[in-house]
């Protein structure tokens, strides 16, 4: 009988208000940054500008994953909002 595998803990993180707002208005505009498992404990941040992708260029630990996805966001956010 198989064993069932267990999810990678990818920790947590409070958004704040600011960081929901640049999450809204990228999601409406799109951009969508997502986190991608490179192995257990390591992820990288794929970022779908209109359909052109990126990948971050190093991987993130848990909590430092959700941190730096809301860190584009905001980047993005003041970056192209008129």
């Amino acid at each position: 009988m198989a064993t069932k595998k267990s999810p990678w803990d990818m920790g947590e993180y409070m958004a704040s208000d600011k960081d929901n707002k640049a999450y809204d208005w990228c999601i409406k505009n799109g951009i969508y940054i997502s986190p991608t498992a490179m192995s257990e404990g390591a992820w990288w941040l794929d970022i779908d500008n209109n359909n052109k992708i990126n990948r971050s260029p190093k991987t993130f630990t848990k909590t430092a994953i959700w941190e730096k996805m809301y860190e584009y966001y905001n980047y993005y956010y003041d970056k192209y909002k008129k």
